[in-house]
């Protein structure tokens, strides 16, 4: 098939506009993850799809042999007491603030539900932060499985291994924002991990990897698409990111937040969307008229969490770190908050240290950016309305100017505050 088939013939097919053959796919992604197409040569190729697009049946086969190029896992044997445990997992497209993975899988597992929240290293709510345990061996997920019900963790090198080399070239490309690379980038993954059903939760607004709602629709539309036809039970939410979730962006004060809900309380939007989607994920299950708010309220969550850290090593009851430094930035006006920027936001937790400016580089897990007021609430002049946080204090002058016009202060209440959840597909 390589005499047929080369690198510069499958670039030219989607420069041209034409779809790629089923063959012409199989092949490139196979070769290149081999080696045997060089990175130049598949940019261009990536750069032809986010300028061409794809039809529905180039991104089937674009998912399918990038699960193919690695191994897929099987959690369909796991049981409790002899009964046979259902799996789901939910994924978010990421946004500010997003820690709803941390009280919303011990939520869903409390109600005798497997969820094996697979993620990437990015989530640093998790690592460090609490010594836990990320890299777990097949054996070690599924006994974990079995005796908590719930296991976040590192997903292993094996699964999908052309997503992983893939993902690396687009980020330094400029071929991230595409949906056909998106979909088939993230389903890849989740399809390869072997649940039996998938919770999506598609973020819209600033703060979004898609800020665009028509863009965010479609890929939410895709993702399923391709997770159903997979024999993956599918939903989808569109949920708002145009302000940050919760009233925390960063590494710990996020996790303390997330303990906050786990405890019975927390920032409303926070419980909200934890228990919208705790909700989608039991139903997907197969478990019915199950309550996750009374899981919150009656510590059943609560108690599932502290299995699952001590289960993977970690320390439930340790103290987490404090920044050293912290600096407060004011309202200038009285009035009735409107919008908090999301983006904004999240660019002062990163300017702060919650994040990488290069791969390798050392995160500071106290740094973050502490909210006061949320849309709709009432500020006087001079009031809190951030705290940043750091162990750097000279990055405060670059956050304090990201800061600077993030929130809307008018005299009058808003009319009305975006809903969380905006639409359900699937």
């Amino acid at each position: 098939m390589s005499d047929l088939i080369h690198a510069t013939s499958v670039i030219a097919t989607k420069r041209d506009g034409a779809e790629l053959t089923t063959p012409q796919i199989d092949w490139v992604v196979d070769a290149y993850t081999r080696g045997d197409v060089a990175p130049e040569q598949m940019s261009s190729l990536l750069m032809a799809i986010v300028l061409r697009g794809m039809t529905r049946r180039e991104i089937d086969d674009w998912t399918r042999a990038m699960i193919d190029s690695g191994t897929r896992m099987d959690f369909s044997g796991l049981r409790r007491g002899g009964a046979v445990l259902p799996t789901v997992d939910k994924h978010s497209t990421g946004g500010v603030g997003d820690k709803i993975t941390l009280p919303l899988a011990p939520v869903v597992a409390s109600f005798g539900v497997a969820v094996p929240q697979l993620s990437g290293r990015g989530l640093g709510h998790t690592g460090g932060t609490l010594d836990k345990r990320a890299d777990l061996t097949t054996a070690e997920m599924h006994a974990q499985l079995e005796n908590v019900g719930a296991v976040i963790c590192a997903a292993g090198a094996d699964l999908a291994p052309a997503d992983r080399k893939l993902y690396a070239l687009r980020d330094v490309t400029g071929t991230v924002e595409s949906v056909p690379l998106i979909a088939s980038s993230i389903m890849s993954k989740k399809i390869a991990e072997g649940t039996g059903a998938l919770v999506l939760d598609v973020k819209v607004g600033s703060g979004a990897f898609l800020p665009d709602e028509a863009l965010a629709r479609q890929l939410a539309q895709t993702m399923v698409s391709l997770g159903v036809d997979a024999g993956v039970r599918t939903t989808a939410l569109l949920t708002d990111m145009d302000s940050p979730l919760g009233l925390t962006a960063g590494n710990a004060v996020e996790v303390a937040e997330s303990l906050e809900v786990l405890a019975g309380g927390g920032p409303s939007d926070v419980v909200e969307l934890t228990i919208a989607l705790a909700r989608e994920m039991l139903d997907a299950a197969g478990v019915l008229d199950a309550d996750p708010a009374a899981a919150l309220a009656d510590g059943s969550a609560m108690d599932t969490w502290r299995a699952m850290i001590t289960a993977q090593g970690g320390d439930p009851d340790a103290p987490l770190p404090r920044a050293p430094h912290t600096d407060d930035v004011t309202a200038q006006t009285s009035g009735y908050v409107h919008r908090i920027d999301a983006r904004a936001v999240g660019d002062a937790a990163w300017l702060l240290g919650a994040g990488r400016s290069r791969p390798g580089e050392a995160v500071q897990a106290s740094a973050g950016v502490v909210m006061h007021a949320k849309p709709g609430d009432r500020i006087s002049a001079g009031s809190p309305l951030f705290t940043l946080h750091t162990q750097t204090p000279e990055r405060f002058d670059a956050a304090r100017a990201r800061l600077d016009e993030a929130a809307v202060i008018l005299p009058d209440s808003p009319s009305a505050i975006r809903p969380i959840v905006l639409d359900r597909i699937g």
